[in-house]
């Protein structure tokens, strides 16, 4: 395993849409792993999209804490969403910058594991806005582009 270098807001890739993955190899295998330790180890974050370390692949990797642990999505889709709640955000493509994004409470996703088995998962609260701040990563979204609310330090006179 490897860290990687963290993409920053500014830099066009962030902006792209990323492709879908049809190779499940060791590449894969190693990115994956890689993407995991730079969230854990360097950055302290919940969640890392491979266009945030510079692979325009649609891959995250979440852990929010909770009993499911690392989870690891390859060609993801939410296909349910279900509620609305304001969460606070961060990123670390976006350091230094917070603020409040609707998400839903409840979704339904269906992705591939590195092997490219499919499996199906409902998610709820902290977990379920963790995978769509992850999944807008996969089209070009960036969750500033969603902020409804500002943290008031973050407002500039």
């Amino acid at each position: 395993m490897a860290m990687r270098e963290i993409v920053v807001d500014g830099e066009s890739i962030l902006r792209k849409t990323s492709r879908p993955v049809e190779k499940f190899d060791e590449k894969l295998a190693i990115l994956l792993d890689d993407m995991a330790e730079t969230m854990y180890f360097e950055n302290r974050g919940i969640g890392i999209a491979a266009v945030q370390v510079g692979i325009l692949r649609r891959v995250f990797v979440v852990d929010v804490g909770d009993e499911n642990g690392k989870i690891e999505f390859i060609n993801p889709e939410i296909y349910e969403r279900e509620g609305e709640t304001l969460s606070y955000e961060g990123c670390l493509s976006c350091p230094g910058k917070n603020g409040y994004v609707e998400r839903p409470t409840r979704i339904r996703v269906r992705a591939q594991n590195r092997k490219g088995e499919w499996f199906d998962m409902e998610a709820t609260e902290l977990l379920a806005i963790c995978i769509c701040h992850e999944y807008d990563h996969l089209d070009g979204i960036l969750f500033t582009d969603k902020i409804v609310e500002v943290e008031e330090d973050e407002v500039e006179s």
